[in-house]
Formats: structure tokens, sequence, C-alpha cells
């Protein structure tokens, strides 16, 4: 076990533990650690506005996107179970998406949601809409655009509900015909029962992400400033910080501003909110989780 041990020690165990110090130092990766206590603890519940506005970014990520991405995902899954030709062909289509590099989807959405020559205001002006958002340029729509580029790459989650709908025994499904339930009451008492499992880890999976969003926001940011230097880090998150989200903004403070006393405190404060949400979770699944050989747990 000892290549394990030296290597769990040297890139997780001691930056762990050395990012905890840290995080009580103010330090700018040039000098020395100077020790400040709770102050950056402090600073950042209170006196730093900027830490709120990234954690309502990344709650309404959280709160509205993981959501919809699952009813998304488990409606195309349900989609592709039904028997028809070519059913393969289309859940490898629905797949493709997430095969694409996160830097160019977020590109690519950013050039198909312009304002002014993108085919979806494009599309939009044709059917008689007058004022067509103008999404990332937009504080309003800015999200719902980063929201509608994680709709397009459920794929992996809709793998992951396909299985768990293949997997529902029929003869479930057989007694609630001879009972004669209607499709809604089959939906409800049968393959919801049976899928909880699995949707209880993609809601776990997808709160973890949620809370490490950054690749997209970072991207459209960048462009929406028409930067693409750390020169321009102050642009991050534009416009009027609406895409400014909590891994975004640890990471500004770490690498850009230098404070990575501060950026330490962030990304324990990150740990915790994972954890309490994590733990909250499992804590309520037990209620509406339901194991086939246990019943609810």
């Amino acid at each position: 076990m000892s290549p394990w041990i030296i290597g769990f020690s040297a890139f997780i165990l001691y930056p762990a533990l050395a990012s905890l110090y840290y995080s009580f130092t103010n330090y700018d990766l040039l000098s020395a650690p100077e020790f400040v206590g709770l102050d950056n603890y402090r600073f950042m519940f209170t006196k730093d506005p900027q830490f709120w506005q990234a954690m309502r970014n990344t709650l309404w990520m959280i709160g509205v996107g993981v959501p919809l991405s699952m009813l998304v995902a488990l409606g195309t899954a349900m989609m592709l179970t039904r028997p028809r030709r070519g059913v393969k062909a289309y859940r490898t289509i629905y797949f493709l998406p997430t095969m694409a590099p996160p830097v160019a989807a977020a590109l690519a959405f950013f050039v198909i949601f312009n304002p002014a020559t993108g085919p979806v205001n494009q599309l939009l002006s044709g059917i008689g809409i007058k004022n067509p958002p103008l999404w990332f340029y937009d504080p309003f729509w800015s999200k719902w655009g980063l929201l509608f580029l994680g709709l397009w790459v459920v794929g992996q989650t809709m793998i992951i509900y396909l299985a768990g709908l293949l997997d529902v025994p029929r003869q479930l499904y057989e007694a609630a015909d001879i009972e004669g339930a209607s499709p809604w009451q089959r939906f409800r008492h049968v393959t919801l029962p049976s899928l909880s499992p699995v949707l209880f880890f993609t809601l776990v999976i997808g709160v973890i992400a949620g809370f490490q969003y950054f690749t997209q926001a970072y991207v459209a940011s960048f462009a929406v400033s028409g930067q693409a230097t750390e020169e321009a880090a102050a642009a991050v998150g534009s416009p009027q910080g609406s895409l400014l989200f909590y891994s975004i903004y640890l990471y500004l403070k770490g690498f850009s501003d230098f404070r990575m006393g501060y950026a330490s405190a962030m990304g324990w404060m990150l740990l915790l909110f994972t954890l309490a949400c994590t733990w909250l979770l499992i804590r309520t699944s037990r209620h509406w989780v339901h194991y086939q050989a246990g019943g609810f747990r």
C-alpha cells in the first residue's frame, strides 16, 4: 500500500492541511504567511459583498439547474426506453453532447445565443418577438444561457436513468395494469419509487458539482468582456456579477489577487457547505428513497 499512501500524503493530505493553516494567515505566495486568526472568515461573512453575490449565483444554479437537469434527463430516458426502430442510434445521439469539451461547448453556446447574430434570437424575431433576450449580456438572462447549456449535456445523467428504468421489474407494471392504474399512477407508484435510489445519487452528485461550477461561466464571462487575458480578471463575472460563481471567485482571489490565505478560507467553507448539503440530503432520503431489498432507508 506504500505507493498509494505516499501519493495520498503528498498530493491530498499535505495540501489539505497546508490550506487549512493558510486560511488563518495573510499569504500572497511571495512572502512568508502572516498569522491573522479568524480575520479571513470574519471578512468573508461580514465585509465582502462579492462573496454573498457569488454564493447567491451558485445556489441559484443548484436550486434551479439541478432539478431541471434531472427532469430533462429523466424525460429523455423515459422516451428512449420505448422500443422503436433506431432506438440505439437515438441513445447515442442524445449522449454525444457530453463528449464536447466544456470550453468548446461554452463558446459554441455563446455564439448561438449572440443577441445580434445568433440563430436563437433570429428565430425568436422570426416568430414575432420584437425584443428577444440579450442572454449572456443581460444580468437576468445570463445564468439562463448557462442553464440551457447544462440541459444540452444531460447525456450522462440520462444514461444512468436509462439503466435504472430498464432495471425496474416488469411484474410491477403488470400488477399495476391489472389493478387498472393510469399512466400517471404507474409513474407515481411504480417508476419513481423504483428509480428513487438513482434519483438520490444524481441529486447528490449534481449538488456537489453545482458548488464547483466553474468552466462554462468563466469562459462565458471572458467572452462577454471581450478579453482573454489575466489582466481582464476583474471582468470575470460580467455582466454585473451575474456569472460570478463561488469557484470562480475563489480562483480570482487566490491566483489573480494573490490572497491565497483568503482563498484557502473560501475553500474550506466550500467544503463545509458541500458537506452540510450532502448530510441534509442523506438525512431526508430516508423519507423518499426506496430500496427494493429493505424498504425506505
